[in-house]
C-alpha cells in the first residue's frame, strides 16, 4: 500500500506505526477500577498488584471530601481553638477533682463535728471547715459529683427529648406540627425560675427528680432549634426519595433528619449542660434543691452567704469559683464546636 494511502493517527500526524496496525483487543489494557491504568496498576493503586486502593480524601465521583477528611477537619479547628483546649482541660480536671479526689484526700461528710466548725485554712484542712464541721475542700469535691452527674443527664435527657419532638413536629406539618409547637410557645411563656421552684415545690426533691424538672424546663430549645433545621432538611432530595419509596416517618427523622441535625444538637447539648449546672445552683441557693444530705455547689453557696461577713469566706468562694469554671469551660467548648463544625459545613 502506497505511504498516501496509510491510514493516519489519531491527530493527522501521520501514519499508524505497523506494531500497532495489528493489535488486538487483548493487547489493550483497559482499566478494572476507576483510578487505575491498565498498563501500571501497581503505580495508579500505590501498591503491589491486587492490593487495596489508598483511602482517598476526595470522592472519586462527587468531588466532595471523605468522611474520614471531614472528622479529621472538625477536630483540627476545634483542637486550634485555644479556649477550646482550655475548656476541655477545665472539665477533666473538675471531673477528676470531683471523682478522683476523694479518694486520695480522704474525709467524713457524714458525721456533723460542730467541735471543728470554722476553722480556717491549714495543714489539715486545706480549705477550712463550715459551720457543720465538715471539711470544706473534702465537701467541694463531693458536692461537685451530684452537680456534675446532674448537670450531665438533665442536659443529655433535655436534647434527646427535644431532638425527637422537634423532628416529628416538623416531618409531621400540618395540625400536628401547630400543636406541638403551640405548647412548646405556652410553656415558654412561663418564667424559667417561677416554674423551676413551683415543679421543686411539689415533689420531695431527689436526685431523679431533680434530673427530670430541669430537663423539663430545657428540652424546649433544642425542640426549636432541631424544628428548624428539620424544616429545612425534610425538602432534601434524598427524604423525598425515602417518602418515595415508601419509607416511613419514623425513619426519616431517625436515619436522615436527626443525623443531619448533628451539628446544631451537639453544640445545644453542651449549652443545655451548663445551663442545667447554673439552675441547679440557683435552686440549692434558694434552698429547694437537693436535701442536706446530699451536698452540692449551690446548696455550699448559700450556706456561705450566711457566714461572709464574719469573715470566714472559704466558705463562699470555693463553691462560687467551682460553678464559673463548669460553666464557663462548658460554654467554651460549645463555642468551639459551633465554629469547628460551620467550618465543616462550609467544606462541604
Amino acid at each position: 500500500m502506497p505511504a498516501s494511502s496509510q491510514p493516519s493517527g489519531p491527530f493527522g500526524d501521520g501514519p499508524w506505526p505497523a506494531s500497532d496496525m495489528g493489535a488486538t483487543a487483548q493487547d489493550i489494557a483497559v482499566p478494572d477500577k476507576p483510578g487505575t491504568l491498565g498498563a501500571a496498576p501497581e503505580a495508579a493503586l500505590g501498591g503491589p498488584a491486587g492490593s487495596e486502593p489508598a483511602e482517598l480524601e476526595i470522592g472519586a465521583t462527587t468531588g466532595r471530601p471523605s468522611r474520614t477528611s471531614l472528622f479529621r477537619l472538625t477536630a483540627v479547628t476545634f483542637i486550634e481553638n485555644k479556649l477550646a483546649v482550655v475548656g476541655m482541660a477545665i472539665i477533666v480536671l473538675l471531673v477528676l477533682f470531683c471523682f478522683v479526689g476523694p479518694h486520695l484526700y480522704i474525709t467524713d461528710q457524714k458525721t456533723l463535728n460542730p467541735a471543728f466548725s470554722n476553722y480556717a485554712p491549714s495543714a489539715g484542712h486545706l480549705l477550712g471547715t463550715d459551720g457543720e464541721g465538715f471539711d470544706v475542700l473534702g465537701r467541694l469535691m463531693v458536692a461537685g459529683q451530684s452537680s456534675i452527674e446532674i448537670g450531665l443527664a438533665a442536659g443529655l435527657c433535655a436534647a434527646i427529648f427535644g431532638t425527637l419532638y422537634g423532628a416529628i413536629s416538623a416531618v409531621a406539618g400540618g395540625i400536628v406540627d401547630a400543636v406541638m409547637m403551640r405548647l412548646v410557645d405556652a410553656l415558654y411563656s412561663l418564667p424559667t425560675l417561677f416554674l423551676l421552684i413551683l415543679l421543686s415545690a411539689m415533689f420531695s426533691p431527689n436526685l431523679p427528680l431533680m434530673i427530670l424538672v430541669l430537663s423539663f424546663i430545657a428540652w424546649l430549645g433544642p425542640a426549636r432549634l432541631v424544628r428548624g433545621e428539620a424544616l429545612s432538611l425534610r425538602t432534601r432530595e434524598y427524604v423525598q426519595a425515602v417518602r418515595v419509596a415508601g419509607g416511613t416517618q419514623a425513619r426519616i427523622v431517625l436515619r436522615h433528619i436527626i443525623p443531619n441535625a448533628i451539628g446544631t444538637i451537639m453544640v445545644n447539648t453542651s449549652f443545655l449542660i451548663a445551663d442545667a449546672i447554673l439552675a441547679l445552683a440557683s435552686l440549692s441557693f434558694l434552698g429547694l434543691g437537693l436535701p442536706d444530705t446530699i451536698p452540692t455547689w449551690g446548696g455550699m453557696l448559700s450556706n456561705g452567704t450566711t457566714v461572709i461577713y464574719d469573715g470566714y469566706w472559704w466558705q463562699l468562694y470555693p463553691a462560687g469559683v467551682a460553678i464559673v469554671l463548669t460553666v464557663v469551660a462548658f460554654n467554651f467548648i460549645g463555642d468551639a464546636l459551633r465554629d469547628s463544625l460551620d467550618v465543616r459545613l462550609q467544606r462541604r
